[in-house]
């Protein structure tokens, strides 16, 4: 029988069941997965995190259950989902693939531990009051692929100098689109360059947007960092090698299918320490008591291919920055 999450009133005093008793089934603990992304990144996103819970002495079916819960990059069906996971009483909310998941789990409950995985900012969105010290009951790791526009855009300009027109491709009804966008364009006026922002969050947007890229005279592309956009990674590359126009991605998962160049943490490493911190609050340790972690190393990835098929010479100094150069 599952064992219950609840606020009681004993002798005056209220009483609330340690981290370790929430969510019990069978005798074991139980953790709601709550993703923006689809089922069909389960390897990309489910592997990792299992990886870190493992590392944490924590084995699915062993001595922990995973209640799974996707969203099919449908932002909107997140509320529900957080909602049900609080009804069924888990012991830990894993809300992963961007900020929306952690938010709307903090919008569910105040009481049930969660820990997210967001490439944006999580002062900055409302998740937590400060990196070092969370408060309330969440923490998490954030890959910080929201701040690293202007250093993308330093790069892709390295590679185009003579771009002047700068699009920006962004998911509308991710919530940090808009903050995406105002990252972007003090960046883009200090280089005395312009701004145009595109706006998909459906293939046939995606086909839209790239057969409009020529009539806006874009000369050069940041695909922003979007679960979407993650599980749209053949397909934007494919568009971008149509369209010809040189792009940056947010991923080293991208140049391997033929993407120009990414740059950013790594987003699978960011799954797996948001399964080691999960184990640790399992283990007993408070959300609030854990920092949010930050990344330390960002991967720089190029595919000369690519640039070679753009008429692109990349130069032997972003070669040499380069963590990874694909030939």
């Amino acid at each position: 029988m599952r064992r219950r999450d609840f606020l009681g009133v004993l002798s005056g005093a209220a009483v609330v069941w340690p981290a370790a008793a929430w969510g019990q089934q069978a005798g074991i603990p139980t953790v709601g997965f709550l993703s923006s992304r689809s089922r069909a990144d389960e390897t990309n996103v489910d592997g990792p995190f299992r990886q870190g819970l493992q590392e944490a002495g924590y084995r699915e079916g062993k001595n922990v259950a995973i209640e799974y819960r996707w969203a099919e990059n449908r932002f909107d069906r997140l509320p529900a989902m957080a909602a049900d996971l609080v009804q069924r009483q888990v012991a830990v909310i894993a809300a992963l693939a961007s900020a929306a998941p952690g938010l709307a789990a903090k919008a569910a409950t105040s009481t049930i531990p969660i820990v997210f995985q967001t490439g944006s900012d999580p002062v900055k969105d409302g998740l937590v009051a400060s990196m070092n010290r969370p408060g309330g009951n969440v923490t998490g790791v954030s890959r910080l692929a929201v701040t690293l526009g202007s250093k993308r855009l330093a790069q892709l300009l390295e590679l185009v100098p003579k771009a002047t027109m700068i699009g920006l491709l962004v998911n509308p009804t991710n919530r940090i689109a808009d903050l995406q966008q105002t990252e972007i364009q003090e960046p883009i006026r200090s280089l005395d360059r312009q701004l145009t922002v595109l706006r998909a969050s459906t293939d046939r947007e995606l086909d839209a947007e790239f057969a409009s890229l020529k009539e806006q005279r874009v000369d050069a592309l940041l695909v922003a960092n979007d679960p979407f956009f993650f599980s749209r990674i053949e397909m934007l590359v494919a568009l971008a090698a149509r369209h010809t126009v040189p792009a940056s991605y947010p991923d080293r998962a991208y140049p391997p299918a033929g993407g120009l160049i990414s740059y950013g943490a790594s987003l699978t490493d960011s799954f797996r320490q948001a399964g080691v911190y999960v184990g640790r609050v399992l283990k007993g340790e408070k959300p609030a008591d854990l920092p949010v972690v930050q990344p330390t190393k960002f991967e720089l990835v190029i595919n000369l291919k690519t640039a070679k098929s753009l008429g692109i010479t990349v130069p032997l100094t972003l070669q040499a920055a380069a963590d990874e150069v694909i030939e």
